[in-house]
């Protein structure tokens, strides 16, 4: 199918939106905010997609770390998700942006109908100038909590879905590192960051390394899996630092910024 050349995904992680406190971080919504709208301003449709409820929602409920069992998880992702939708709320109308709110099930996707319906949901916010803001509906599913082999994955692979799903030319994961490197950075200071990968092979995988940080679910081999499976539709993917969203600008400019997967 034909991609929209003008839409675009961004997926924030929590890592990004949280400090080291588990609290949200509020210069990162507000940044991501400010270059999300100025970048619809420029004539692109945006789309969101949002990690960092069970987090937030853990921290909001004086949890002393992130819950183990899967009622007080979903409990946290209830109280969480009404957080970050708040502050979303908040920022992006400073920049008078409307957000609207899509939470997701498997089944959403895997039905005919309602994956058609949900389609139709995005063209019309978009035509509307809403920029949606999309989480996995965790209070419900369990599949991305619990579950090893699952349609979403974590948030990362929820993100390729819905950049599939709305025939988006460019799906952009903000991390907490630049893009993939050819070691680990965090323990070979001389690792090299790859600017552009054409093909997701086995070679590519083994330089993913294990998880993420302590506050988020995914590491890179999910943003790799995510890439992998946005790319083979023809979607480019570009992993960089969500700690500097507007390196976004740069990017839609044709620069150089993270790591490139290039859509086939």
């Amino acid at each position: 199918m034909k991609l929209f050349p003008n839409r675009i995904v961004v997926k924030v992680g929590t890592s990004t939106l949280t400090n080291e406190r588990g609290k949200s971080d509020l210069r990162s919504f507000d940044k991501l905010a400010c270059v999300l709208a100025d970048v619809q301003n420029m004539g692109y449709e945006v789309i969101l997609v949002s990690s960092g409820a069970i987090a937030v929602g853990a921290n909001k409920l004086n949890m002393p770390s992130r819950p183990t069992e899967m009622r007080f998880k979903q409990a946290a992702a209830a109280v969480g998700q009404c957080s970050n939708m708040f502050l979303y709320d908040k920022f992006f109308s400073d920049y008078d942006k409307t957000i609207g709110q899509i939470l997701l099930n498997a089944e959403d996707i895997e039905q005919e109908e309602k994956r058609e319906n949900l389609t139709n949901t995005f063209n019309a916010m978009l035509e509307m100038g809403v920029i949606p803001i999309v989480n996995e509906n965790d209070s419900v599913s369990y599949t991305e909590i619990e579950s090893e082999e699952r349609l979403f994955g974590d948030n990362d692979k929820l993100s390729a879905v819905v950049a599939v799903l709305c025939r988006a030319s460019l799906l952009i994961i903000l991390s907490d590192i630049d893009g993939l490197y050819d070691n680990d950075p965090r323990l070979h200071p001389d690792a090299k960051l790859i600017s552009r990968i054409e093909t997701i092979d086995e070679s590519v995988y083994k330089l993913a390394g294990g998880a993420g940080s302590r506050r988020g679910t995914g590491g890179m081999r999910t943003k790799l899996q995510a890439a992998e499976l946005a790319t083979a539709q023809g979607t480019n993917v570009v992993i960089t630092n969500g700690q500097r969203p507007a390196d976004i600008y740069q990017l839609l400019e044709g620069g150089q910024v993270g790591t490139l997967f290039v859509g086939r």
